[in-house]
């Protein structure tokens, strides 16, 4: 077990390495690039609304048990919240019909045998189409294991995995969906319970944890971007980390743990192969009040955006796989999207209200099966070196349960690893 852990990038991924390490007694040092910690999951402040805003609207679900492991492990178990009956509200925005989905707490899907529990105009026998999913082979696409189309398609798995993968879901990798479904099957009804973070992604998943890891003694240091690894292919270790104000030298009970983009991490590490294809998030804020009675987050279809979620103060709406919208004027994007939020939530389309556009370009990997295969281990050739994050192979989609997990993964090989064979 390493004395001491760098751990590079306070992203999730990096900030659950150092707590699951810390917890265990190990001495840890944290390094970001950027100027806060947070990654893709954090909290501004944006003058033009003047309220705090998050990066996206992530959404958690009460079956990520590592998500919740995590919270309760920084002591922030109480910043997440959501109803207390799992379900999902649904708006066909072309049609104007709405409904809602409310999946039993038990094991057994009990739900689908309820007509006033399941999508409208499905029958209980045409939800054994997903089974192929339990059995799907690597390499093989939602289209080549399943059946696509149909009502229950269109009205619930289609907004559902293009949430989850963020690639048009046909196309998506069977394997990570059958991977979730498994999981949702084994967790029962209540794994689809949606949570929200109350006061932003930060207050839930970030500051607590520096917080924690400050107070147990960590090193913390923002604007501080990894330039080189420095390894002894001889002795299978990494000897040193060259930052712009130094090298430091890994003695032989420290290790490093590599918790970045895989664009950042490739030129890092030699042979790396990491997934080279992203698609986009967009995010759309607007100063409004959600209405008395409005359910969210609401799923979306036949419009522009696919999800909508309110907080105090504010409505949000989500563009998955957003990769056709970046090249639109901002303002014609958030005209486009208040148009659907609108209608949603019962409100007027005019004046627009005050808004502000938010855009990842490579929000996350690709999860179709050529970019699966990308996807590099925990483990590298060098035994005091792992990698983390969402885009290593977890099982999962690019999501904060993905990349939580991946961290825990990569601290729990090192409490297990002998340094100096």
């Amino acid at each position: 077990m390493p004395r001491l852990v760098h751990v590079i990038g306070a992203g999730l991924a990096g900030l659950a390495t150092a707590v699951r390490l810390q917890r265990r007694g190990v001495q840890v040092a944290i390094y970001e690039a950027a100027g806060q910690a947070g990654g893709r999951c954090r909290s501004y402040y944006d003058r033009t609304l003047s309220a705090t805003l998050d990066t996206g609207n992530h959404l958690v679900l009460a079956g990520h048990a590592r998500t919740l492991e995590y919270v309760r492990a920084i002591g922030a178990a109480d910043a997440l919240a959501g109803p207390t009956e799992p379900g999902f509200a649904f708006m066909d925005l072309a049609a104007r019909s709405r409904w809602t989905v409310r999946f039993s707490r038990s094991r057994m899907p009990f739900w689908i045998g309820d007509a006033r529990a399941r999508v409208p105009g499905t029958r209980a026998a045409d939800y054994l189409a997903v089974l192929p999913l339990l059995f799907a082979k690597p390499g093989r696409t939602m289209a080549q294991t399943m059946r696509c189309d149909g009502v229950l398609w269109d009205r619930l798995l289609r907004p559902f995995f293009l949430t989850a993968l963020n690639v048009e879901p046909r196309e998506g990798s069977a394997q990570l969906a059958g991977a979730m479904l498994y999981e949702a099957l084994a967790a029962g009804g209540e794994s689809f319970r949606p949570l929200a973070a109350r006061s932003g992604l930060s207050s839930a998943f970030v500051d607590p944890a520096l917080r924690m890891l400050q107070h147990g003694g960590a090193a913390i240091r923002l604007d501080t971007p990894l330039r080189e690894i420095v390894y002894d292919d001889a002795a299978r270790r990494v000897v040193a980390l060259d930052f712009p104000d130094g090298r430091i030298t890994l003695a032989h009970d420290e290790a490093a743990v590599l918790a970045i983009p895989g664009a950042a991490a490739a030129p890092l590490v030699p042979s790396l192969q990491a997934p080279r294809r992203h698609t986009a998030i967009v995010t759309v804020h607007y100063a409004a009040e959600a209405p008395p009675g409005l359910v969210t987050p609401m799923a979306l279809l036949n419009g522009t955006a696919h999800w909508l979620c309110a907080a105090e103060g504010r409505l949000s709406a989500t563009i998955h796989d957003a990769g056709g919208t970046l090249d639109l004027d901002p303002e014609e994007i958030a005209r486009r999207v208040w148009a659907d939020v609108a209608a949603a939530a019962s409100l007027p389309l005019a004046p627009l209200p005050a808004w502000r556009v938010t855009a990842d370009a490579r929000a996350t990997f690709a999860a179709v099966p050529e970019e699966e295969w990308r996807r590099p281990a925990t483990r590298t050739r060098w035994n005091n070196l792992m990698l983390a994050g969402d885009w290593t192979a977890t099982g999962l989609p690019a999501t904060i349960e993905g990349a939580i997990r991946s961290g825990r993964k990569a601290a729990d090989l090192l409490l297990t690893e002998n340094l100096e064979r």
